[in-house]
């Protein structure tokens, strides 16, 4: 599955969240480790699921940029 992942630069650090999966976030120094972290939370998350018996949402959500 392939599922939209938002990052966003904070105060000295990025984080990263998945829209499709609530509470499944991650922070790092960089783009590239942030990215290296929500994978890692991302299958994670859905192991949980799994475990839990709980169902697994499909990527719904659509990123793109805009421009102004």
């Amino acid at each position: 599955m392939r599922y939209a992942v938002v990052i966003e630069r904070a105060d000295g650090n990025y984080s990263a969240y998945v829209p499709d999966l609530p509470g499944c976030v991650a922070t790092g120094g960089s783009v590239a480790e942030v990215e290296r972290e929500i994978r890692d939370a991302i299958r994670f998350h859905i192991d949980g699921l799994k475990e839990d018996g709980l169902p697994v949402p499909a990527p719904t959500s659509i990123a793109d940029y805009v421009e102004t």
